[in-house]
């Protein structure tokens, strides 16, 4: 059985640290208009927010239901818009190495989800 409030901990905290990043230093804004997604600043902000508030609500283990599905969202749009093209450019063990994080943590985001409607108490 997975130890589920530590995982819970885990995510959150690296969630929580993320999201308050993007909102603090904005320099990491620039990342958002190289890979020329719509509305960068306003993408940026609710990505930000969602990544703070969906790991606050994870490391309260509340309403999980509602704060993995974005989380798992972001993680594939992560892997999508940001690591999918090194895997062209650089190759295979560049994204692999670049994609790390974010493999694991939807990985763990997805094994979560799974067991977010078995858990009477996580």
């Amino acid at each position: 059985m997975l130890p589920n409030k530590f995982i819970c901990y885990a995510l959150g905290y690296v969630f929580i640290i993320s999201g308050l990043i993007k909102l603090i230093d904005p320099s990491r804004r620039g990342m958002f208009h190289e890979l020329a997604l719509p509305f960068p600043e306003t993408l940026f902000f609710v990505v930000a927010m969602v990544e703070f508030l969906a790991g606050m609500l994870l490391v309260g283990r509340m309403y999980l239901h509602l704060a993995i599905p974005p989380l798992i969202f972001i993680m594939i749009g992560a892997l999508f818009f940001a690591k999918v093209p090194i895997l062209w450019t650089e190759g295979l063990l560049s994204f692999l190495f670049a994609s790390r994080l974010d493999i694991v943590l939807l990985v763990l985001l997805v094994m979560l989800w799974q067991h977010v409607g078995k858990w009477k108490k996580i």
